[in-house]
């Protein structure tokens, strides 16, 4: 509850305003069987007057409790709505705060059900308080203590009833406060798998996997649905057990009172007040107990909720205006060890980049060279040594500092729906036309952007589908360019692109870049083949560094590369590439 407290406190105004409906509400239907007793009373002294100023009121009654019921409604919905809305709002910031590794801890299908289904349960939490818990308790105490004021003698047969409900509740909201916590998880297990099932449908039809997509789809929602199936089974005879508790309970009360008429008379014209009391007690104990069943549920969500606000980042960027920085780039002594895992990644990596300069990183995967360049705008925290930019250490620098001194291409292009001039204002915010075109230009993007109707105000569908992987990859370069920052980090991201077009993005960067660091990742030496200083990397180390031609001379594994490529490719024409 703390974590939604502030929240409450927010909406005050309104939580008070819908209290104030809800005790009006429980005023008017606490009443009403008293009313009817009176009338009752009235009608067998057959004082006509006082039935229908009885009935008046009786009127007066019915509306209050309809006006307050809406008032109760109206306030209390928009109350929950905006509950939910500030808490995903902050769920959603602070999930931006996360590192890598913080989103993969949590899985970022997971996160997503969190920012929605759970937040949608604490939602329904909160209209159930405000309609509901807070009209129990008053109902609930009124209608007892109305029932035996009503028929004294009958107290002992409505503790009884108070008790067997209660007791019976609690046997059913046992066994669902399990089940909703199972619930949760599979809506989880679903979720995670169609995400996966749709992102990668490429994948699955060309390998033809429909078949075992459904069927482990299917496993994972039969559990759901069994689990669900048993929440549904102890509904099903928690209600009849309810009503047959009352049931009881009515006749009882008849039969008591038949042997009483004789000594009370008034008895007869309270027995429809009693029955009253009596449903309304059960209602309570109803209503307590579905809100207590929903209300699991609800603090299990916030619970999972709590657990990613209350988890502190891993790795949070300084505050701070925007430095201008040369774009030199070293690594002093770096290791690197991905959290959770034991195996080093990086070891005791070492080398020193001046400011203008190309740097090519070339390996075998998985040999660290992704990971190498993901230290260098500080995506992870290096575990020994230091990365510094412009002579100073990374983890010094603020957040607007890194922004706008790296920019990173990655090799698998992500657009966001919209428009592509709102997706290259991710790198520039105040990108104009003219220098989206200047962008387009040296990436190779205008050659299909400008036969798009509306040009870079053409729509990007989700998951860019509209866009082949080439355009997508040309798209993000523009994006990366538009800035023109000190340090440009391109990993493989020129992989979909044919020869000609690499070239032609090769050749704008070196023109229109000049003074910009760049770091090529990049699996085809012809990428490469230009840079003042190329790193060859093998199981998370700097085997071999130099230009080109030296490597060829000193370095095997360079050479072995520099070989298997030459029969695919052709041979490597340095004045060409």
């Amino acid at each position: 509850m703390k974590l939604i407290l502030p929240y409450l406190k927010q909406q005050w105004h309104l939580i008070s305003g819908a209290l104030i409906a809800t005790i009006l509400m429980a005023f008017a239907a606490l009443w009403q069987p008293r009313l009817l007793q009176y009338v009752m009373n009235a009608i067998v002294a057959r004082d006509n007057a006082k039935v229908l100023s009885l009935g008046i009121e009786l009127i007066v009654l019915a509306l209050l409790g309809i006006v307050a019921g809406i008032v109760n409604t109206v306030l209390s919905s928009r109350a929950a709505v905006n509950i939910a809305t500030n808490l995903r709002a902050d769920l959603y910031a602070h999930i931006q705060s996360f590192s890598y590794a913080d989103v993969e801890q949590f899985s970022a299908s997971k996160l997503v059900v969190r920012m929605t289904n759970d937040i949608n349960q604490v939602q329904r939490l909160v209209i159930a308080a405000l309609q509901t818990v807070a009209r129990v308790p008053i109902m609930f105490v009124g209608a007892v203590i109305l029932a035996i004021a009503t028929i004294p003698d009958l107290w002992w047969l409505l503790l009884i009833m108070i008790v067997i409900i209660v007791l019976w509740a609690a046997v059913g909201m046992t066994r669902m406060a399990h089940y909703f916590g199972e619930v949760q998880g599979y809506i989880d297990d679903v979720n995670t798998i169609a995400r996966e099932n749709l992102m990668g449908v490429r994948v699955v039809k060309s390998f033809n996997q429909e078949h075992s997509q459904e069927e482990e789809f299917d496993n994972s929602s039969d559990k759901m649905g069994d689990v669900a199936v048993k929440i549904g089974y102890t509904f099903s005879y928690m209600m009849p057990g309810f009503f047959l508790i009352s049931y009881v309970a009515i006749i009882l009360t008849v039969m008591m009172i038949g042997g009483m008429v004789g000594a009370h008379p008034a008895y007869v014209a309270a027995l429809a007040s009693f029955v009253g009391y009596l449903m309304q007690v059960l209602m309570s104990v109803i209503n307590a107990s579905f809100v207590l069943v929903g209300s699991t549920r609800a603090f299990v969500s916030l619970n999972r909720i709590n657990e990613v606000m209350a988890h502190q980042a891993t790795m949070t960027l300084p505050e701070g205006p925007a430095e201008n920085l040369p774009g030199s780039v070293a690594f002093d002594h770096v290791d690197f060890t991905y959290p959770g895992s034991s195996h080093e990644t990086l070891h005791d990596v070492s080398f020193q980049l001046d400011a203008g300069q190309m740097l090519g990183i070339v390996g075998a995967t998985g040999s660290g060279k992704t990971t190498l360049a993901q230290l260098i705008p500080r995506l992870f925290d290096v575990t020994g040594g230091r990365v510094l930019i412009g002579g100073k250490d990374v983890r010094t620098l603020s957040a607007a500092t890194l922004r706008k001194v790296v920019a990173m291409v990655l090799q698998r292009s992500t657009l966001f729906s919209g428009t592509i001039a709102q997706n290259l204002r991710q790198g520039k915010p105040d990108a104009d036309e003219h220098q989206m075109q200047w962008a387009a230009d040296i990436a190779q993007s205008s050659e299909f952007v400008r036969h798009l109707p509306g040009h870079f105000n053409a729509e990007v569908a989700e998951r860019s589908a509209n866009f082949s992987g080439g355009q997508k990859q040309r798209l993000a370069i523009t994006r990366g360019v538009i800035a023109q920052p000190e340090i440009l980090i391109m990993d493989d991201s020129t992989s979909a692109l044919d020869a000609r077009s690499e070239r032609l993005v090769q050749e704008a960067l070196r023109k229109e870049l000049k003074n910009t660091t760049t770091v090529i990742i990049a699996e085809k030496i012809a990428s490469v083949v230009r840079a003042n200083k190329i790193l060859v990397m093998d199981h998370g180390q700097i085997i071999a560094s130099g230009t080109h031609e030296e490597l060829l001379q000193t370095s095997p594994e360079y050479q072995a590369i520099y070989r298997s490529q030459m029969g695919t490719e052709g041979g490597l024409d340095l004045d060409k590439a």
